[in-house]
């Protein structure tokens, strides 16, 4: 078993005890997503991986999610995979404070809401841009992040 092995399943046990929050590595909107999120979860409780990277992947299809579609963002949690708006809301929820009105977003039919989020998702790349590589996180977070 090659080192790399080693540290996916670490990673992946590491998911079963907290969330894990699969990102477009590439989308600019994704990542100001995350560089929003990692100051307000100050006790380090939600991963992050690329939707393009192997545990990513992997996640993806333990959790019967299509690993084609880099369209939506993933939470798993607790066994869990919430994607699109489901997912949102329930970042809003674990952040807790003022971020816990996303949950008021359910009121909202699925539907409507996740219609909303696709739009967003098919003009991210033209609204905000895209990188060439995933993002390199900085040392002070680079524990968040699985691979």
């Amino acid at each position: 078993m090659s080192s790399g092995d080693t540290n996916e399943e670490t990673a992946i046990a590491e998911s079963d005890t907290h969330p894990v929050l699969l990102f477009d590595g590439v989308c600019n909107l994704c990542n100001g997503a995350i560089q929003f999120i990692i100051p307000r979860d100050p006790e380090g409780t939600i991963r992050f991986a690329p939707l393009q990277s192997t545990l990513g992947t992997r996640i993806q299809e333990q959790a019967g999610l299509s690993t084609e579609d880099l369209e939506t963002v993933v939470l798993v949690e607790d066994g869990v995979a919430y994607t699109k708006s489901d997912a949102a809301i329930r970042v809003g929820e674990r952040l807790g404070g003022i971020y816990r009105l996303l949950s008021l977003g359910r009121l909202v039919p699925r539907g409507l809401r996740d219609r909303i989020y696709d739009f967003v998702a098919d003009n991210r790349y033209d609204w905000f841009g895209r990188k060439d590589q995933c993002m390199i996180p900085d040392e002070d977070v680079s524990d968040r992040f699985l691979e």
